[in-house]
């Protein structure tokens, strides 16, 4: 079984992705108790997707998040490195594209907006994908970032990080095809910044007015930007 270290590299993290794929989107709810749901939804309002406009799902994995930005009448692309997601998400019949976030397969201003949840955090390099994402969408469009972050208040931050750390990797053992993988999943959560920071990169990366919305006390966050017109 793969499991990918902190630093990130590419050909681990696709693999230990692979590994997961088969039962992932189960392994997700279990673990977040349920809230997955409605992180998408609180996504999909922020992203606000229109018909006729083409949205970019990035690590959109079995391509369960573009299936519901899709619902909208927008064109949506699922892209993801991990072709075993990308296969477990074929019965969905969205179009999907085998891609590395460092370097998109996609011509520059091709997209209205993109999404990334809960996979900025696997990027070898976060300010480069964000730069990458900004690269292929069109000026004034928009991104929409769902990822873990940190609790605001105190003693919750306190629980949720023992049960990151602790409880996560032993109920992962009961319900992932790769319970190693979560392994990864709870270090890479501890390791990541927090909101303010988050956004202090995404504005590095050159989007403009950037801003968050804590969702579930903190654990995570729905950042949000717009690419500048001039």
């Amino acid at each position: 079984m793969a499991r990918a270290g902190l630093d990130r590299e590419p050909r681990e993290v696709a693999a230990m992705f692979d590994d997961v794929a088969r039962r992932y989107d189960l392994t997700n709810t279990v673990l977040s108790f349920g809230q997955d749901r409605r992180w998408r939804e609180v996504t999909r309002r922020a992203l606000d997707p229109q018909p006729g406009e083409r949205i970019l799902d990035l690590a959109a994995g079995t391509g369960v998040s573009t299936a519901e930005f899709a619902r909208s009448g927008a064109e949506c692309v699922a892209a993801d490195f991990s072709l075993g997601m990308l296969s477990a998400g074929r019965h969905r019949g969205l179009p999907m594209v085998a891609a590395d976030a460092l370097s998109l397969p996609f011509a520059d201003e091709s997209f209205d907006a993109v999404a990334i949840l809960f996979g900025l955090r696997n990027l070898a390099g976060t300010v480069a994908g964000l730069r990458e994402m900004a690269r292929v969408v069109r000026p004034g469009g928009r991104l929409v970032v769902c990822e873990f972050s940190t609790p605001t208040w105190r003693p919750f931050r306190t629980i949720y990080m023992n049960y990151v750390m602790r409880a996560l990797p032993p109920i992962a053992r009961s319900v992932s095809s790769n319970p190693e993988a979560y392994v990864y999943l709870a270090e890479s959560i501890r390791a990541w910044p927090d909101q303010r920071a988050l956004a202090a990169k995404i504005a590095e990366a050159g989007w403009s007015g950037v801003a968050w919305r804590d969702l579930t006390g903190g654990a995570v966050a729905v950042h949000h930007a717009t690419k500048p017109t001039s």
